[in-house]
């Protein structure tokens, strides 16, 4: 059985296939989760502004450094840019904001987190902005600006040049704005990070990655359970119940997300399962020293239901009372 620990990307680095989501995770979690995450061989960690546990996670880091469980060059570090900082003039500071918290001289991919530019938000005003402009209008909701991708990606560009982040790239962009992005990009975008799991497989945008070199990293890569404390999936979406999963499981004697995690890693995506629990850290990372067969990887892809929990065009207007759809 191969070995596949990393993924390369177009740009010759190799990302990591599994890491620790930040996603959820509480701030006073943070610091020491993450330092425990590299002890235990974590080496890829997912972060964003809007996370709002950016100044945590960077305590871990500096923790796990000054510890000696580490080097710098050994991890990797991804950020996001925020969808209030898209205009050319804010991405450079979005960039520079994520590092001071992070404590770090440089990220090795910085990512647009969604195709969705909203207004300017001064981090004196609010930090992390968050989607809702004025919390305190008499009818608080988003408020989106005309900036192109174009705009934002030529100023992601100028932090590769510039040596604040090794790798660009996007986060929730299909087909189309992909293609549009890489008809102009000088430097192309390296990974695309989007939600998959068995139940949102997303055949045709990972064929394209791969005949256009774009790596992708699965976020929510075990479906529901990222989704049930936000009241926006039930235990009954759950994946990990599905018996083809439960089958594979038990004939290799592994957990169902252990599985399901192998599943995406062994179609070729990083994944960046979140968790709080050392012991299932262990258990997510612990997906190396087997395989799944032909037959399970695809029973399992056939469980594909289209079924998206992380959508913009159903949560905002739920949340932010803006209709905002992106997918469609």
């Amino acid at each position: 059985m191969t070995v596949i620990d990393s993924f390369p990307l177009a740009s010759g680095a190799a990302l990591p296939a599994v890491g620790l989501g930040l996603w959820k995770i509480p701030k006073p979690d943070v610091a020491a989760l993450v330092q425990t995450a590299v002890r235990t061989g974590y080496r890829h960690f997912d972060a964003a502004c809007d996370y709002g546990n950016e100044a945590e996670a960077g305590a871990g880091f500096r923790a796990a450094l000054a510890a000696g469980d580490c080097k710098r060059e050994d991890l990797w570090i991804t950020s996001k840019l925020w969808n209030t900082y898209h205009r050319a003039e804010h991405v450079r500071p979005a960039c520079e904001r994520s590092l001071r918290d992070l404590g770090l001289d440089y990220l090795d991919l910085y990512l647009i987190h969604f195709p969705i530019a909203l207004e300017y938000v001064a981090p004196e005003v609010r930090y992390p902005p968050e989607w809702i402009f004025d919390p305190g209008a008499a009818e608080p909701k988003m408020r989106p600006a005309a900036v192109p991708i174009a705009e934002t990606w030529r100023a992601m560009e100028e932090l590769v040049t510039s040596g604040l982040a090794r790798n660009i790239g996007v986060c929730n962009f299909g087909c189309s704005l992909l293609r549009d992005l890489t008809s102009y990009a000088k430097i192309r975008p390296s990974v695309l990070q989007v939600e998959l799991h068995p139940y949102l497989t997303q055949e045709k945008l990972l064929r394209f990655c791969r005949e256009e070199r774009i790596a992708v990293t699965g976020f929510s890569p075990l479906g529901a359970s990222s989704y049930l404390q936000l009241g926006m999936a039930t235990e009954d979406d759950s994946v990990l119940k599905q018996p083809v999963v439960l089958a594979a499981a038990k004939r290799l004697g592994k957990t169902p997300a252990q599985v399901v995690l192998r599943w995406g890693v062994q179609r070729g995506t990083s994944v960046v399962p979140k968790t709080t629990k050392p012991e299932r850290l262990a258990e997510n990372l612990a997906i190396f020293d087997f395989a799944l067969s032909p037959s399970e990887m695809q029973a399992i892809s056939g469980l594909d239901r289209h079924r998206r929990f992380n959508d913009p065009g159903a949560f905002c207007e739920a949340a932010f009372h803006t209709f905002f759809p992106i997918y469609e």
